[in-house]
């Protein structure tokens, strides 16, 4: 029996999976990323998980078919390249042909978030769905267009990045230098920007407790206040399910998906967000756009990265 194995590289954590050649997960293995020690460690890093994982399932490497990657920040997929991963460190790192070269077999590397949305596709929440907008939310906020089966591009590789489409009436500086992005507000840092914000301008909260026991706030915390009747949190959720909503209002008259999948932490929130932003969406886009769209929360939030790459570099192993 042939494998093929996929990872998913977070700046923290990378996750590796081997699936077989119905693309079936069999096993994980999470290991710590550990960028800081060097490009060589990663790569020596890569090389013993898929040892580990072949040999979970009884293999060995002549029966390793392709390894794919999925890596944060700008990657040219074509050349296998890193082109730049901030959390990483990563500066035109060619990726594909350094793990080429130490397992002797083809590897495919591509954006995580990306890579995430192709799982989804394949395995995930947008199967059978025409055209597909996958996203993120999570530290930011970052998408794919997945039409026909293909994955949508753009010049230089940078289509995606929903998070920097700014807002009207947000006024928050965005790491990317412009003002109020999406992703300052309906990503877990926007969300708990705001928290923090109100607790320091002295609002009374549930949170202010969970800040003091935890030393900080996440969007699970804010989850966990809003089903308590927090008005705070219920006003930071609506806020950023309104916020979200205008920002797909941008994207869907654009490319007319019939499924968006939204995942990362922040989706995990459910109906507290999505009702909302439902209702706000049926405000903002023409309804012959809503009629024929599907958005629904990620049914692989941990798993997707890794059967994503996995997947795209089966399918790519002979071309």
């Amino acid at each position: 029996m042939n494998y093929v194995i996929g990872f998913d590289i977070g700046g923290t954590n990378i996750v590796g999976g081997i699936l077989n050649e119905k693309l079936e997960l069999l096993q994980q293995k999470k290991i710590s990323t550990e960028a800081d020690k060097g490009l060589e460690h990663v790569m020596n890093s890569l090389t013993r998980v898929v040892d580990h994982l072949l040999q979970s399932v009884g293999a060995g490497r002549k029966e390793l078919l392709a390894v794919g990657i999925g890596t944060p920040g700008l990657v040219d997929p074509v050349k296998g390249v890193v082109i730049f991963a901030g959390n990483l460190g990563w500066h035109n790192v060619p990726l594909a042909e350094k793990l080429q070269a130490l397992l002797q077999v083809p590897v495919t590397i591509d954006n995580d978030v990306r890579m995430y949305g192709y799982g989804e596709k394949l395995k995930g929440a947008g199967q059978g769905a025409e055209c597909m907008l996958a996203a993120t939310l999570g530290t930011g906020i970052a998408a794919t267009v997945i039409d026909k089966d293909a994955i949508f591009y753009g010049s230089g590789f940078m289509a995606g990045e929903m998070g920097h489409i700014p807002m009207p009436g947000e006024s928050t500086t965005c790491v990317c230098g412009l003002t109020g992005c999406l992703e300052t507000v309906a990503s877990a840092t926007g969300i708990e920007r705001q928290v923090k914000e109100a607790l320091d301008a002295g609002e009374t909260s549930l949170l202010s407790e969970l800040r003091q026991e935890h030393g900080r706030i996440t969007a699970a915390m804010v989850s966990q206040a809003y089903d308590q009747g927090d008005a705070l949190a219920v006003r930071v959720l609506t806020h950023t399910a309104h916020v979200l909503a205008r920002g797909l209002s941008c994207v869907i008259p654009m490319i007319s998906p019939d499924v968006i999948v939204l995942g990362g932490g922040v989706s995990l929130a459910g109906d507290r967000l999505f009702a909302p932003m439902r209702e706000e969406l049926s405000r903002l886009v023409y309804r012959g756009y809503l009629e024929r769209l599907t958005i629904v929360p990620g049914q692989l939030i941990d798993t997707g990265g890794v059967i994503g790459s996995a997947a795209l570099a089966y399918h790519k192993r002979s071309v």
